[in-house]
């Protein structure tokens, strides 16, 4: 009978344990993908893709004890050989190769060439190839970078006091309402995909005043544009026992500070390889939806068009205003008109035209919805009336409001688009793993 004790300490080495003095001249084990190989005719360098980065072997005529004809790119392998300082290679030392044991071999040649710096394909073909493009050091660097983003997230509002929760993504009836929705038969009965947690998040804070989650959410837009996805990661939270709606937006800004300082710190490999400059976030500038409108029209002499809703070129405006004005990388504009936002969004007591609600724009990009919501059962229904919307569907949502709510309100920011403004991609595609959109459904 064989028993399992917990993880087993394998001989085999990573790039970061090479950091720790007293490797110099020891006989090591490593194991890798070979990224490339650059055959020099007595010498060749065989550099190593593995999890924490590239790791340069050389293999010597006469020395090695094997035929370098043995490897291939693609191939993984496991290499045995001696460390030595070496400053021209990645980290500062390579491994003069011994032994290779080789543990698979691919069996076709590589679609695309991976080694390259940047990837000199179009971006269909980069989609396309997906799973292989994504092995390219600077593809992989922005996910590594989305990775530091999401633990930012949850390292943050968990000393915040949150809790996270997993909602239900197949309900019966969405919470932002509208035709964008992606229609299924569950069991002979109509449901939908959620647009949005936003009914659990809010039925949650009765139970844990704070929750958040990380999860997919789906929206049947017949957008083909860069800043637009059919499925995508949103970053939800929800906060009850809040003053009002500028609570919410303290919050994202801490979260934001937070999650700079773990990026400068833990990807500082990454944010080098793409030469990202991190964002200001030690304050960030509130203005009104309407005077944002305003501002940029006078500054750019444009025409302000539809006074419900801000326009790409409009935020990219604002953007560009708060840039050259206050230096300022990110703006929340508040106080969207109660016409363009859902019915669970309170309205201001000043005037109920405008919302106590906000938009984060990260150089002249929506990456962030938020506010404050209705937390009074009569007003929640008074509201919901007025639009002519009617109850079916909503009886157990409304019910946590019969029972009695707290003041609350939360946020979605939408983590690819944040990724993509931070490492400086204008298409949203390119910040996602396998995007889904209106042509592609593979892979």
């Amino acid at each position: 009978m064989e028993f399992m004790t917990g993880t087993v300490k394998k001989d085999t080495m990573e790039i970061s344990d090479f950091t720790k003095a007293g490797y110099e001249g020891q006989r090591v084990k490593v194991n890798g993908a070979i990224h490339t190989i650059r055959d020099m005719g007595d010498v060749a360098f065989v550099v190593l893709r593995k999890r924490e980065g590239l790791l340069q072997c050389v293999f010597e005529q006469g020395r090695s004890g094997f035929d370098l004809k043995d490897l291939k790119e693609a191939a993984t392998v496991e290499i045995e050989g001696t460390v030595y300082s070496e400053e021209r290679a990645p980290g500062g030392f390579e491994i003069r190769m011994e032994t290779v044991r080789v543990l698979s071999e691919p069996y076709a040649p590589m679609p695309i060439e991976i080694s390259k710096w940047r990837l000199k394909t179009t971006l269909e073909t980069n989609l396309n190839n997906r799973p292989i493009a994504l092995r390219n050091i600077r593809e992989r660097a922005k996910f590594r970078i989305q990775e530091g983003i999401v633990r930012g997230f949850r390292d943050f509002l968990f000393g915040e006091g949150f809790t996270e929760i997993h909602t239900p993504k197949i309900g019966a009836k969405s919470a932002e309402g509208g035709a964008n929705l992606f229609r299924l038969e569950y069991f002979h009965r109509p449901a939908i995909l959620q647009q949005s947690p936003q009914f659990y998040k809010q039925m949650m804070v009765g139970v844990f005043d704070r929750v958040f989650e990380t999860a997919p959410v789906f929206r049947a837009e017949k957008h083909n544009t860069k800043r637009h996805l059919n499925e995508y990661t949103s970053l939800d939270f929800e906060m009850g026992y809040i003053e009002d709606f500028t609570d919410i937006m303290a919050m994202e800004t801490g979260f934001l500070q937070y999650t700079m300082k773990l990026l400068s710190s833990d990807y500082a490999k990454e944010l080098a390889i793409l030469d990202v400059t991190l964002p200001k976030t030690d304050q960030i500038p509130t203005v009104r939806f309407d005077e944002a409108k305003q501002k940029v029209a006078e500054k750019y002499n444009r025409q302000i068009r539809n006074p419900y809703d801000l326009e790409p070129e409009e935020e990219a405006l604002i953007g560009a205003y708060f840039k050259e004005e206050y230096d300022a990388d990110f703006v929340f504009v508040t106080h969207y008109p109660s016409k363009k936002r859902p019915f669970y969004a309170m309205d201001d007591p000043a005037d109920s035209t405008y919302t106590l609600s906000f938009d984060l724009l990260y150089h002249g990009l929506e990456i962030t919805t938020g506010g404050q919501r209705i937390h009074s059962y009569p007003a929640l229904r008074n509201k919901m009336q007025k639009r002519g919307m009617t109850e079916d569907g909503m009886e157990q949502y409304l019910a946590v409001f019969k029972y009695g709510m707290p003041p609350h309100g939360g946020l979605g920011i939408g983590l690819e688009r944040l990724t993509m403004q931070m490492v400086g991609e204008d298409n949203v595609r390119e910040t996602t793993l396998f995007p889904r959109d209106l042509s592609r459904l593979e892979p």
